[in-house]
């Protein structure tokens, strides 16, 4: 297997990001490994820290389409998916909602009620929507990022497990450091648009072949079990009201041969997944009230979850 071109897309697309985003390579090399599984993000961050400027960033990158949805209280389904409207009044035809693009910012998308919300939900699965009985497919590749504040709650309606498992990893930009914030302000001495700045690196038909790539990644057998022994632990420890799902397994496993493709490997080490353990399994879980008044986080229990199951010895493939 060429790995050469997995390291030089991530290697390229930190590059590129980083004229618009300072200082913030780790969560676009997650991106990177994100977008070759065809996974969606679920940034869960403060506002003002660049969420929507890192995502359209990275659509400019890969060449692909990018529209954004400002989920409020009053948002229907249909101003997301579309509708059916009277064409010069002798038929119907389907009007497609902005949930018909490439890369889809689905801004503070618990500001939105469930109806709404599950809007996305075929989409963010399937890759196509219904509407009275028809299927339109959505356009290849079809990545969701959607944020939400973790602070404020007042007027917000949490996102049902269904919908949080349907996000392959949880990302946190976080505050940049002060030789970075002191880069931004000598960034922003201009008023212009940094998205500008970003150059394309690639084609969508260039991240889809990526993808298909992908599958001549070797996972020795033993780390598939390491896999589903480390998400199955989620599923018992006290205190964890639901563990990871099935659905879990599959985006880590997947997740580390993206890891392991773009860092020159043709397979997959127990550090890929214990590298990824975290953002990838945190949000499935759903802890008991008593763990969340202590101030026990969903990522303190995947770490002690990795420390109680024992590593396999594995390593490259024999030839």
């Amino acid at each position: 297997m060429d790995t050469q071109s997995f390291m030089k897309f991530r290697q390229d697309l930190v590059q590129a990001v980083s004229n618009a985003i300072v200082g913030k390579s780790r969560v676009v090399e997650l991106i990177a490994y994100d977008i070759l599984v065809g996974g969606h993000v679920l940034f869960e961050d403060n506002p003002g820290l660049g969420k929507t400027t890192l995502a359209k960033s990275v659509a400019k990158a890969m060449g692909c389409d990018f529209r954004r949805i400002q989920f409020t209280a009053d948002l229907l389904p249909s101003d997301v998916t579309g509708t059916y409207v009277l064409d010069a009044g002798t038929s119907f035809r389907f009007l497609k909602g902005p949930i018909f693009t490439q890369v889809l910012l689905a801004d503070e998308i618990n500001r939105s009620p469930p109806k709404t919300q599950s809007a996305v939900l075929e989409a963010m699965q399937e890759r196509q929507v219904t509407q009275e009985n028809q299927t339109f497919r959505l356009p290849a590749p079809f990545i969701v990022f959607a944020t939400q504040n973790p602070i404020e709650y007042e007027g917000t309606y949490p996102l049902p497990e269904a919908q949080m498992d349907r996000f392959t990893v949880r990302l946190s930009v976080g505050y940049p450091g002060e030789s970075d914030e002191v880069a931004i302000l000598e960034k922003k001495k201009a008023l212009q648009d940094d998205v500008e700045a970003v150059p394309q690196i690639c084609s969508a038909e260039e991240i889809l072949s990526l993808q298909r790539a992908l599958d001549g990644v070797f996972v020795d057998a033993d780390l598939k079990k390491y896999i589903v022994q480390v998400v199955a632990l989620t599923r018992s420890t006290a205190g964890v009201d639901v563990g990871a799902s099935p659905r879990g397994s599959i985006q880590l496993f997947r997740m580390c041969m993206a890891k392991a493709a773009c860092s020159g490997r043709d397979y997959v080490t127990p550090d890929d997944v214990k590298e990824l353990a975290v953002p990838v399994l945190a949000h499935r879980l759903l802890l008991a009230s008593d763990l969340e008044v202590k101030g026990t986080s969903q990522e303190s229990i995947i770490q002690d979850v990795l420390k109680r199951v024992a590593v396999p010895k594995v390593g490259a493939p024999e030839e």
